[in-house]
């Protein structure tokens, strides 16, 4: 059981944040994705989560409506229902409803990797929190920048502007492939 359960420790939480979509405005996790990190078949975890709804209210668990599903169908290029696709709408679980869906389930992988899900939701409110800050911090430079210029301020703005040129060297003379005769200098 011990290497089972190291075996599972191995999902890496930057796999389950990149599954994380935000639908109405909430960060959820679809059924497909949730059910293979918990070892089930969608099926299985949508039936479950069914004979279970009154644990499941809308801030937990919402099914897509068809226009999301067909932006999401689209974004996926996944085929159409009837062609091998879902032929139901797929249910959407915020971090709480993931939590609930790994009780629901009961086995000891969901209960397991109910703690990475609840991890990578953690780590994408902090990656946004992080970039909230970045872009204030940025919006109070910029500012400071345009309501007066010190000589300070000129000297980094030069040497912004000296790397950017480095970047980008200018483009060379080109030359054509093969030989080239340069006929104006014949005398």
């Amino acid at each position: 059981m011990v290497g089972k359960s190291r075996r599972m420790a191995t999902v890496p939480v930057e796999h389950i944040t990149q599954s994380i979509l935000v639908f109405r405005g909430h960060k959820v996790l679809l059924d497909a994705e949730l059910a293979a990190l918990y070892g089930v078949t969608t099926a299985r975890l949508n039936q479950q989560v069914r004979r279970n709804l009154e644990r499941f209210p809308e801030d937990f668990m919402f099914p897509l409506t068809a226009a999301e599903n067909a932006a999401l169908m689209l974004q996926n290029a996944t085929s159409k229902p009837g062609r091998g696709g879902r032929r139901k709408l797929p249910l959407a679980f915020t971090e709480h409803g993931a939590i609930m869906a790994a009780t629901v389930l009961n086995s000891p992988r969901a209960v397991e990797m109910g703690i990475y899900v609840v991890r990578a939701f953690v780590k994408l409110r902090e990656l946004l929190a992080s970039n909230r800050e970045l872009a204030r911090r940025f919006a109070q430079l910029e500012t400071r920048l345009d309501k007066k210029l010190t000589e300070h301020d000129q000297q980094i703005a030069a040497i912004l502007s000296a790397i950017r040129q480095l970047m980008s060297p200018p483009a060379a003379k080109s030359r054509g492939i093969g030989f080239t005769a340069d006929l104006e200098k014949e005398t």
